[in-house]
């Protein structure tokens, strides 16, 4: 097979065309919001959003009667309500991994509650815990490209506010910015992107997305707007190439698009200019 029919057979088939769109449209997008992430030290919170979406799932089911269809909808009720939860309880004086631990075990706990009343759920929970980017609809995908879209240029407008808010909130207070509104501001992007990437890569694997792209980028880059554009062109490439990989290995999707960011982010470990191995050793 030559490297033209490796590239166009796969795009003979629409399930693979919207597949490959939407991979590259979470890949990117949870490494834009994942650069705050990285740098602000806060992966543990991504996981716990991942998972604290499980509650919204379930209760979800229950009410449409194992209809997934509305089920991102209830998902991405939950991840906001997590989201705020944490926000509110970490600026009432506990240290904000306490208040995330907290949130995140009792958001966690009554999903597995939700979940153990109801026969047969957790052959429909697999979807949810690990992807299934080839099963996402027309309508998803132009969800999954709004919703990006949106979280994007968000982003890119109140860069400026997110960038001192998140570093330097004395000085912050000193310029009168809203602190806690863009604090909660940050973390509801952070929330809506997890349930974007819900059906690519699923709970288990959303974390990975969210940081190992970005954290790819901080080895080349040490500009955050250098970061956030290198960071979104690896997750891009991780979502593309891990589909292909995925349509002719014949593994799970969401798996290999996580693995073809590991590699990315070994490479770049090794190969970087400033701290990579290779250039410490010459």
């Amino acid at each position: 097979m030559g490297a033209i029919d490796f590239l166009t057979s796969p795009l003979a088939y629409p399930f693979m065309v919207r597949g490959l769109a939407a991979a590259a449209i979470v890949g990117a997008t949870c490494a834009v919001v994942g650069t705050y992430v990285v740098l602000r030290g806060m992966a543990f919170f991504g996981d716990a959003l991942a998972h604290s979406i499980l509650p919204g799932v379930a209760v979800g089911y229950l009410v449409h009667r194992g209809n997934r269809g509305p089920l991102l909808l209830w998902a991405l009720g939950t991840a906001v309500l997590a989201a705020l939860g944490i926000g509110t309880v970490s600026r009432r004086g506990l240290k904000e991994d306490t208040a995330i631990g907290i949130v995140f075990a009792g958001m966690f706990a009554l999903g597995i509650a939700l979940i153990s009343t109801v026969r047969g759920y957790a052959v429909d929970l697999t979807h949810f815990l690990f992807g299934n980017v080839l099963a996402v609809s027309a309508s998803d995908l132009w969800l999954t490209l709004g919703v990006g879209a949106a979280v994007v240029l968000t982003v890119i407008a109140f860069y400026k506010e997110f960038l001192v808010v998140s570093f330097d909130p004395v000085f912050a207070a000193t310029l009168r910015l809203r602190t806690g509104l863009f604090s909660n501001l940050l973390l509801l992007l952070i929330a809506v992107t997890v349930v974007i990437s819900l059906k690519a890569v699923g709970v288990a694997l959303v974390l990975a997305m969210l940081v190992t792209p970005a954290a790819t980028a901080q080895f080349l880059t040490r500009r955050m707007g250098r970061m956030m554009i290198l960071a979104a062109v690896f997750g891009g490439l991780s979502g593309a190439i891990g589909l292909y990989i995925s349509f002719y290995v014949g593994i799970a999707s969401g798996a290999a698009i996580v693995l073809v960011a590991t590699v990315l982010f070994f490479l770049v470990l090794l190969i970087s200019p400033t701290r990579g191995f290779v250039w410490r050793r010459s």
